[in-house]
């Protein structure tokens, strides 16, 4: 994301500020990107708890390394990297996410997803149904669709092989889909990926 010169220079200001440890200006650095960075947190690892501990660590994390942040793109996109590592994190260190990724290696008997199926459904109910997903498939998903990173660069975070994290999408589209279908609630939402 690229920032306007007037943006630049608030956050800039902000920045310059949180670096001389000016807690009004982490107050306010907090303010505008903790709603954001809760959302990725909370679609990463669903417990409020652990997304509300993430978001914490992250920012601490965050502030102590801002002498890093060399606004070549937005904070928000700095604190996202730094977010998702968190969870991702978090995940291996439960050993939740390594094992679901291992259980189904490859999920190529799914690989054409039916386009007439595609379903009208509330962003919450498909918010809903994107939580109950096995782990592996939901970080993936999220990660791909959600987060916009390419198959080859969730397989270096995840420590996986890239046709995994395809696998792993393609698994959490199709399961989506048969959570979806079961919804009775089908006249809002058109796609879900």
């Amino acid at each position: 994301m690229t920032l306007s010169g007037e943006q630049r220079n608030i956050h800039q200001n902000l920045i310059e500020r949180c670096r001389k440890d000016d807690v009004k200006a982490q107050y306010r650095l907090y303010k505008l990107y903790s709603k954001a960075m809760y959302n990725v947190c909370i679609r990463m690892v669903t417990q409020k708890e652990d997304a509300e501990d993430l978001l914490q660590d992250a920012f601490v994390t965050a502030f102590r390394n801002l002498d890093k942040f060399r606004m070549e793109a937005s904070f928000g996109t700095w604190m996202r990297k730094i977010v998702i590592n968190k969870c991702i994190n978090q995940l291996q260190k439960k050993k939740l996410l390594l094992a679901d990724l291992k259980t189904i290696a490859n999920y190529s008997e799914y690989d054409e997803i039916n386009e007439e199926d595609q379903l009208n459904l509330d962003a919450e109910t498909v918010h809903h149904a994107i939580k109950e997903l096995p782990e592996g498939a939901r970080v993936v998903f999220n990660l791909f669709s959600l987060e916009g990173y390419k198959h080859k660069e969730i397989a270096v975070m995840l420590k996986i092989s890239e046709s995994t994290s395809k696998s792993q999408y393609q698994r959490a589209r199709i399961l989506l889909q048969q959570k979806l279908k079961k919804e009775p609630n089908e006249n809002r939402l058109r796609k879900i990926y």
